[in-house]
């Protein structure tokens, strides 16, 4: 049997010119990191740093009934969004569990992008197609976009630079349609660093042209660009969860303590019954952020998680945090045990070391 030759962003060759570490990542190659996840980590805290994610999928609902369509397929409101604005949702199976976690925006008064994660793609087209309604048409237009997401407290000085002083840029969860030197780009103020930031979409053909125009303008503000291994330390010190490891179908968004982003009170959507049920009831399992203490070494996904001789979890992430200089992560954990406060131990090659439950995020901004 032979196995599919991995995919490539629009931006693979740049990437390789800059040095990057390239390492497979789900069904793609893609950069791990260029300078060093430190180094990338920091510029986005203190400066500016630009991360290719063109491999995450995007996919167009059109039509008369598309909004209402995707109110009963998603979790969150869509009934809330005026047009030109996003929000984070899930797209759950009929146990509640988490098909994949995504952001969809509202681009036309019957027009929606919804921003898929890349190892999903597939299934999530495949499952919207399976329950589109009859006045609804959806389409995947992964292969001709690419995206970039820019992060760090100067992006806002990167952005006046590129587009003129007089351009604002969109307000939180908003996305507006800009042009620069004749691209065409989408512009939305979102992003999984937990520092102020845009996601910036345009069609493949202008992706490496773009990229290079921000470098370009961004070197006066120190930008750095970034791979997955800085992506991973600074989405972790926040807890924002990566789907595949904090997601699954196994679990859904109560037990993730994601409930913000469930509306309950719309009468259908798919898992919505399952989701009443662990409102009302609790959940046995929640996902608890930890911290290690001293300076063992960091945690990685799958370690074992015990309390008073007793395994009772495993981690979903875990990595050394940058600004906090100590191990991190998160794992599923009876709920007894997930209040902040607990000490735990982590096992790491058969040796176990002290840790203790923290409320989200690890990480704040003094």
């Amino acid at each position: 049997m032979t196995t599919a030759a991995p995919k490539k962003t629009p931006l693979y060759e740049e990437h390789v010119r800059l040095g990057a570490k390239m390492i497979p990542f789900g069904d793609w190659i893609m950069p791990v990191q260029y300078s060093g996840i430190m180094d990338e980590h920091q510029a986005v805290r203190n400066n500016v740093g630009i991360f290719d994610i063109s491999h995450m999928g995007q996919l167009v609902a059109t039509g008369p009934g598309s909004g209402g369509w995707l109110n009963e397929m998603l979790t969150n409101n869509i009934d809330k969004l005026e047009v030109g604005t996003g929000q984070y949702t899930f797209l759950l199976n009929e146990r509640g569990g988490i098909i994949d976690d995504l952001i969809v925006y509202r681009t036309g008064p019957e027009e929606f992008l919804l921003v898929v994660n890349a190892s999903r793609v597939d299934e999530d087209f495949a499952w919207l197609k399976q329950h589109l309604a009859a006045s609804c048409e959806l389409t995947n237009r992964s292969d001709s976009f690419g995206g970039v997401a820019i992060q760090g407290p100067r992006v806002v000085d990167l952005f006046h630079a590129l587009l003129g002083s007089q351009v604002e840029l969109p307000a939180r969860n908003h996305i507006v349609e800009l042009q620069l030197d004749g691209m065409n780009l989408s512009i939305a103020r979102t992003g999984y660093t937990g520092e102020d930031g845009v996601e910036v979409f345009f069609s493949a053909k202008d992706a490496a042209k773009f990229w290079n125009t921000v470098l370009k303008t961004g070197e006066q503000f120190g930008i750095r660009p970034c791979g997955l291994g800085a992506r991973d330390t600074l989405r972790l010190e926040m807890c924002y969860p990566l789907n595949g490891s904090d997601l699954s179908p196994e679990h859904n968004p109560i037990e993730a303590g994601l409930g913000f982003f469930v509306d309950l009170k719309k009468p259908i959507f798919i898992g919505r019954d399952v989701l009443i049920q662990a409102k009302e009831n609790g959940t046995p399992n929640r996902l608890a952020a930890f911290r290690m203490k001293g300076k063992g070494p960091p945690p990685r996904p799958h370690y074992g998680v015990w309390l008073a001789g007793d395994q009772i979890g495993e981690t979903t992430s875990g990595t050394l945090s940058p600004s906090l200089n100590q191990g991190i992560g998160m794992a599923y954990l009876p709920t007894q045990h997930a209040r902040a406060g607990t000490e735990i131990e982590i096992e790491i090659r058969g040796q176990k070391f002290p840790a203790t439950i923290e409320k989200k995020p690890l990480y704040k901004k003094s």
